[in-house]
């Protein structure tokens, strides 16, 4: 082989898996950042909103994990398991629960009806959530303001974060983080601002996703939904209806309560066990008045994602290679190529991987 300058020529090849080393390197600074990777967002369409990326993430919990961090008996979380590995495309989801003052303006452009409990002087300030919507009107407030509700899965994710917390926080109950079981004091409290409690926001930086009011979401409430094996897990959207829940010999309660939507976040009357990011419960959808705690948040598509997906695809097959798993990886960065198929970076990783797991 020639000699120039005392240095070998690189072939393309070799320029690439150079690169695709540097990206490993980006990639463990990421992973060990305490900041939420955000890609570059449209101010005009997202004000407020907060990128959640394509990937996977832990939903549910299982019934035991042996760790003594719930707050109550594993009965009480008998619809919210086993926990499985689910995969979203990228969506946006509003930072604050939608105020008082944003669902004026609503009222005033279209005619709509106030939510009970509009004349409460308590439930009415600006700045704090509007309360007392069911989930027509919660829904049509978002198709307003061109957006949507989230589903049960996005919803969980935005709340709980890579590390799949029990709270938004982490996995320690802390009532300085969050608006419930009234204050912890056992006097009249009610809602708190849409911005209140920093401290408690979650990984990606959603603000009150535990407690101040529950949160209507798209999906309809089955309490097994989670148990069936041969669901769907990519861009999970929830059961067709609901079902009639109170079944005998599954829960205490043996009345036929009808069809129920989904209620996600506890809220400030609302117990400690109803915090948690896992934790499901249903309201009929034209219920408003659930205590006084029913309020919205809004979710957005992103129109064109395919390319963000591939790139998820591929810091996943980064990551598993990582850690000595290239059948998962080379399964990662051929849905990457899937989306994808001429990114010479990632068919350059693909070969690598191949020759590394000798697959």
């Amino acid at each position: 082989m020639k000699i120039i300058s005392g240095e070998r020529k690189m072939n393309s090849q070799q320029k690439y898996s150079i690169k695709i080393l540097l990206n490993i390197f980006i990639l463990t600074v990421f992973m060990f950042s305490s900041l939420p990777f955000k890609a570059q967002a449209d101010s005009s369409d997202t004000e407020n909103m907060i990128l959640i990326n394509a990937g996977g993430f832990m939903r549910g919990i299982d019934e035991d994990p042996g760790n003594n961090k719930l707050p109550s008996p594993k009965e009480v979380f008998e619809d919210e398991g086993p926990a499985r590995m689910v995969y979203l495309s990228s969506y946006y989801i509003d930072k604050y629960e939608v105020s008082n003052s944003q669902y004026k303006s609503f009222m005033r452009a279209t005619d709509y009806a106030a939510p009970a409990y509009w004349d409460h002087r308590q439930l009415n300030i600006t700045n704090h959530p509007v309360t007392g919507v069911n989930w027509h009107d919660a829904s049509a407030y978002c198709r307003w303001n061109k957006k949507r509700l989230p589903t049960e899965a996005e919803w969980e994710k935005a709340a709980r974060g890579p590390a799949g917390s029990i709270y938004p926080w982490g996995n320690t109950i802390d009532i300085k983080k969050a608006n419930f079981s009234k204050g912890n004091t056992g006097k009249k409290m009610v809602t708190t601002p849409i911005d209140s409690y920093p401290e408690g926001k979650s990984y990606y930086g959603v603000y009150n996703m535990a407690g101040n009011v529950f949160e209507w979401v798209q999906d309809w409430y089955d309490p097994d939904f989670y148990k069936d094996e041969k669901s769907a897990v990519r861009n999970v959207k929830g059961p067709n209806l609901g079902t009639e829940i109170g079944i005998e010999g599954k829960y205490d309660v043996k009345l036929r309560y009808g069809q129920k939507k989904v209620i996600r976040g506890g809220s400030w009357f609302a117990p400690a066990e109803s915090i948690t990011t896992t934790h499901r419960f249903w309201n009929n959808p034209m219920n408003n008045s659930y205590g006084v705690g029913l309020g919205i948040r809004c979710a957005r598509d992103i129109k064109d994602n395919s390319r963000m997906e591939a790139r998820s695809h591929y810091m996943d097959a980064l990551v598993e290679m990582g850690n000595q798993k290239h059948k998962k990886a080379f399964e990662s960065i051929k849905r990457a190529l899937n989306l994808n198929p001429d990114d010479r970076e990632y068919k350059a990783l693909k070969e690598i991987i191949k020759k590394r797991g000798n697959l």
